[in-house]
């Protein structure tokens, strides 16, 4: 049986289809705002602070193996409901919490491991989603796009490891990095500029694990692009999740918009 971490997004949803077809046993640790598995007979709601309360299911349920996905909140230490064995690693949680959202899961990682719990690549069961080196679409970038994703790159390598940048947008002098609000509110500060050009770069975190939280893009993502005029989006070769692709591509193609993987 798979233990499966779920947050928001419509990621978990496609792994649950697919769990579901191929008749493969699960257990669901809901992690989402809303709790909206909360209709599935095999999923609990779940505190991140009741860290034996979780090791207690995953046991019970002899899961010896976990997926992460979906976006899952930082947890706020000041509101977390802990159990004996949440508070005895508690004090690993708080210096990966000083870190960031990377260090975070890492850390969970790392407790898991010691419980001999494995964590295993998010896009295990949905291989397909996770796009391969390559173009696209008919449309491609410019020169001058090249040097704007040659320089979004340079900075991406620079940014500190547990920062929460993801995605940068690049445009000549103009750079905007992704904050912890996420790319929607990333994409959303080009209206505020005079430009209305640019390019998406979403990569993984440097150093991140890539068995969790991979860099998202789905068809919100391309038609928050091209309201703001931005000219495409660049992914990282198997380290992406492309969501509702056939219907991305056709909306990049139809606006002339570029789809590129490096």
């Amino acid at each position: 049986m798979i233990g499966l971490f779920f947050g928001d997004t419509d990621f978990p949803k496609l792994i649950l289809k697919r769990l579901k077809n191929t008749k493969k046993k699960y257990l669901i640790l809901d992690l989402s705002r809303k709790n909206i598995f909360k209709k599935d007979s095999k999923s609990f709601r779940v505190n991140i602070g009741r860290f034996g309360s979780i090791l207690k299911l995953l046991r019970e349920n002899k899961c010896n193996k976990v997926i992460f996905a979906g976006k899952i909140d930082k947890p706020n230490l000041s509101k977390l409901k802990l159990d004996m064995t949440g508070i005895y690693y508690l004090p690993r949680i708080i210096k990966a919490y000083k870190k960031g959202d990377a260090a975070i899961l890492k850390e969970l990682i790392n407790i898991l491991a010691l419980e001999k719990i494995k964590v295993i690549k998010s896009t295990f069961f949905t291989p397909e989603i996770s796009l391969k080196k390559g173009s696209y679409t008919k449309n491609n970038p410019t020169k001058d796009d090249l040097t704007d994703i040659k320089k979004g790159e340079n900075i991406l390598k620079k940014i500190n490891a547990f920062d929460h940048t993801q995605a940068i947008i690049v445009r000549e002098n103009l750079i905007l990095k992704e904050t912890s609000k996420g790319t929607k509110d990333l994409i959303k500060k080009m209206n505020k500029t005079k430009i209305k050009r640019g390019v998406l770069i979403k990569y993984p975190k440097k150093k991140q694990d890539l068995r969790v939280d991979l860099p998202t893009i789905g068809l919100d993502t391309l038609k928050d692009c091209k309201k703001v005029g931005l000219k495409g989006i660049v992914l990282k070769d198997k380290q992406n999740i492309f969501l509702e692709k056939n219907k991305c591509i056709n909306f990049a193609v139809k606006n002339k918009m570029f789809i590129l993987v490096k």
